[in-house]
């Protein structure tokens, strides 16, 4: 093995005192992902999402390496301690770090090491992770293989465990059973995390309001050309911000990554004069003015919703970068069951289209209004074996030359059929 630099296979003597905690600098990035794969027993490729890469060290040597990455999307044990709906759970979801990685570096044997390393690592966790990404995090959390360790030095810099998991990874096909049971430990960085994670009513500081992309001048346009149809629900007298204006920003914010009325005032609030130009804000001397977020709030909630969506679909359908388009129906949760058939984008996650199924029919039928207002030329509409039926495969191909891939079966076998 070749040695690196920065630290040593012998025995170092060391003192607590002498140990700092820090992100790597400019040009250590390439030696800790090197250390990490060929050392962790995991292994290493990448970091998911927001991310901070650590590094333990006394003067010239490296000690330890930590990975932080966003937090798991679904955790039982983690989301039931916590308490909060799933509508604050996806606004607050980026408030967690997850300590995705930890190596005590080879030759490195110091008693009480690592737990020290975990403590001085997340006193300053969150004010680094508020310089990188905009916003602080609240809670950590950490899964632990049981099979190979115990998870002491998470007990001993006062971690909580929670429970364990189910033995289910996610990828980019969904949840794959690995069967690999990990133990749950959180540490809170703030008294009142969980309060700030959990309740509505309650301030905190949303990661998902930073502005993670931009719309182009041509995307800009083209919304502005589908949006000028749709009607202004308000009296013409006190009118300050056009309706094409606020419909647009609130289309493009959402786009973004904006779920929430605060969110959608907040993105348009970082907006450039340029892009408030190009969709028709307000005017005020020489400088354009974006809407307030009550502004957002009043007039979103009285525009008609269904002309919206038919008027944005066919614009979110032509700025996709994939050419794959799925149609499959759920069931909402709660005390008024609906059934929803949705179109959406599978490389972008986006609903481009809903339709409600009655109870007294099912999702043949609506398949094809669903779909029939979207631009589907150049696209490959998937469904699954229910909506696999010559009408509607008729339907793509002759009226909306689109072409399809759909699940047939046949007993207890599955194949693919593609149109050519």
């Amino acid at each position: 093995m070749n040695r690196h630099p920065y630290f040593s296979e012998e025995f170092i003597g060391i003192r607590f005192s002498d140990i700092v905690v820090r992100p790597i600098r400019v040009g250590e990035r390439d030696d800790w992902d090197r250390l990490m794969s060929e050392h962790h027993y995991l292994g290493f490729q990448r970091l998911v999402g927001e991310s901070l890469r650590y590094v333990a060290e006394v003067p010239e040597r490296w000690l330890a390496l930590l990975g932080w990455s966003a937090a798991a999307f679904k955790c039982r044990p983690r989301d039931a301690w916590i308490g909060w709906a799933p509508a604050v759970q996806w606004q607050r979801l980026s408030l967690i770090a997850n300590n995705a990685r930890f190596l005590i570096l080879p030759g490195i044997r110091v008693p009480n090491l690592a737990s020290k390393v975990l403590s001085l690592n997340v006193k300053r966790l969150s004010d680094d992770w508020n310089c990188v990404h905009g916003h602080p995090v609240f809670l950590a959390e950490t899964f632990v293989d049981r099979a190979r360790f115990t998870g002491a030095c998470y007990k001993a810099a006062n971690w909580q465990y929670l429970g364990h998991t189910r033995g289910y990874r996610k990828d980019a096909r969904g949840y794959t059973h690995h069967g690999q049971v990990k133990a749950i430990f959180v540490l809170p960085l703030e008294k009142d995390a969980r309060e700030r994670l959990s309740d509505p009513t309650v301030s905190a500081p949303l990661a998902r309001t930073k502005v993670t992309a931009q719309v182009g001048v041509t995307q800009a346009e083209a919304l502005m050309e589908i949006l000028k149809t749709l009607p202004d629900p308000r009296q013409k007298r006190g009118v300050r911000h056009r309706n094409i204006s606020l419909i647009a920003l609130a289309v493009c914010a959402v786009v973004c990554g904006c779920r929430s009325y605060v969110a959608i005032a907040q993105w348009a609030a970082q907006c450039s004069q340029k892009v408030l130009e190009r969709l028709w804000c307000r005017k005020k001397g020489n400088r354009y003015i974006p809407p307030s977020e009550p502004t957002f709030r009043r007039h979103l909630q009285r525009i008609d919703a269904d002309k919206v969506d038919e008027a944005i679909s066919s614009w979110v359908c032509r700025q996709a970068s994939g050419a794959a388009i799925g149609i499959d129906g759920k069931t909402v949760r709660g005390a008024r069951q609906v059934h929803l058939l949705s179109a959406f984008l599978h490389q972008e996650c986006l609903t481009i289209a809903q339709r409600a199924v009655s109870s007294k029919t099912n999702e043949i039928p609506e398949a094809k209004p669903l779909l029939a207002p979207l631009d589907l030329r150049g696209k490959v509409v998937t469904a699954d074996a229910l909506h696999t039926q010559k009408e509607l495969a008729r339907f793509l191909v002759e009226d909306k030359q689109t072409d399809y891939c759909m699940t047939v079966k046949e007993a207890s076998k599955k194949t693919s059929l593609t149109s050519d």
